[in-house]
């Protein structure tokens, strides 16, 4: 397909600028005969690390910075969606990696094109090469996605969502960031669910990322605003009557075992404890009585649980099953919200508690000593849901709409 053909498709898409971080670059035909169809392990690190590089930023995803960027992503997905937007990605795409030759990667290119993942190219073939790559993994980071070079199911998806579904999560995001932007303190931290990270900011800066683990379809995170006000190092586990009705009944009816495995006691209204076997695990009474983990490397809130005041028992936690960050979809918790790389995050928190530097965190990490702490200056959080952003290089990223939030039009929430 030659370029004077394809150029009707992305002529009001001028913003292929706006969606790369460069001008667009033109391959002469002698050029792509020529490149290579194969890459070395370090070739596909560099192309991922360009690709999650393309979508960094500092400014806060709440913030005047991200509205207008938002702005510029709109004007130029408008004329672009006008013109009928990006042409849907055939089944026979799934499973394309570097060097595979089949019927869809022509229209590969061509969606990645459109998007401005691919830079301009006067012929495209049906060859997956390193500028395809490339372009793969760039889309993948900017949906989120494991960044692998190959069309998986998740990426398949991605691929295949309109334009115009696109454009309508920037504009509906753009009321929700402008909604927020002025209401911030200087010190915060944002939980963005449908991205599931987790941002501290301060002085209008992101200080870090980390990776999270929210709630999931059946059990979300709640939407609301509050300030983390104590630190409970290698803490028990108190468990909600919701999780004992819905998942500790079933369990010991699978495995009559599990909660002496999992360290888990039962006590009764008067403190005294209780065993497994004083309870009739074919009916609901478990919940009548208080269930609580031990702390200790099993312990559901891993070294550290971090509080904030809300009506719905949720906080942000430690985890002993970190491999779970790992994952595209992180949709696992029952409403609260687990931190990758904690330690960080908690040093950050404790900034003004002298006394509380990241050796003293290491170390009662290392120990399990049981101890809270007060949070001397209480930082704010959010816990917010922005599923289309832009940086100010005019990267776009998205995510899927989980809670279909988007769906139903909403912007702005209850606390």
């Amino acid at each position: 397909m030659r370029r004077r053909d394809f150029v009707g498709l992305v002529s009001a898409a001028a913003g292929a600028a706006v969606f790369a971080p460069g001008p667009a670059r033109a391959q002469s035909l002698w050029d792509m005969m020529n490149q290579s169809r194969t890459l070395t392990d370090a070739e596909r690190e560099a192309n991922s690390a360009a690709a999650l590089q393309a979508i960094d930023t500092i400014e806060p995803i709440l913030s005047y910075d991200t509205a207008n960027n938002l702005l510029m992503a709109i004007a130029q997905y408008e004329p672009f969606v006008a013109r009928g937007g990006w042409e849907q990605v055939p089944q026979e795409t799934y499973g394309v990696t570097l060097g595979v030759a089949r019927e869809g990667v022509i229209q590969l290119k061509r969606r990645l094109l459109s998007s401005a993942d691919m830079p301009m190219a006067e012929n495209i073939d049906n060859v997956a090469d390193a500028t395809t790559d490339a372009a793969l993994r760039r889309f993948q980071a900017r949906h989120g996605l494991q960044v692998s070079g190959q069309v998986d199911e998740a990426t398949w998806y991605a691929l295949n969502v309109p334009a115009e579904t696109r454009l309508h999560q920037l504009r509906l995001n753009l009321l929700r960031v402008q909604a927020m932007a002025s209401s911030l303190a200087d010190r915060y931290v944002v939980v963005n669910i449908p991205a599931a990270f987790v941002e501290t900011v301060e002085g209008g800066t992101v200080v870090r990322r980390h990776t999270a683990v929210v709630g999931r379809i059946d059990r979300q995170t709640p939407i609301l605003k509050s300030r983390i006000h104590q630190i409970n190092f290698n803490p028990f586990w108190n468990v909600p009557v919701s999780i004992i009705r819905r998942d500790l009944i079933k369990y010991m009816n699978e495995n009559p075992n599990y909660l002496t495995e999992q360290q888990i006691r039962i006590y009764d209204s008067s403190g005294a404890e209780l065993q497994p076997t004083d309870i009739n695990w074919q009916t609901e009474e478990a919940v009548n009585y208080s269930f609580r983990q031990d702390p200790g490397p099993q312990n559901s809130m891993g070294n550290v649980k971090i509080n904030f005041h809300n009506p719905h028992a949720v906080y942000l936690h430690d985890t002993p099953t970190k491999g779970l960050f790992g994952e595209n979809a992180r949709f696992y918790s029952s409403g609260c919200v687990r931190v990758d790389q904690v330690q960080d995050f908690v040093g950050w928190v404790l900034r003004d508690n002298g006394d509380w530097g990241s050796g003293e965190i290491a170390n009662v990490f290392s120990t399990g000593e049981r101890k809270d702490v007060d949070v001397r200056n209480p930082v704010e959080i959010h816990t917010t849901y922005i599923s289309a952003w832009a940086n100010r290089q005019g990267v776009v990223s998205f995510r899927d709409d989980v809670y279909e939030f988007d769906m139903a039009g909403k912007v702005t929430f209850e606390t």
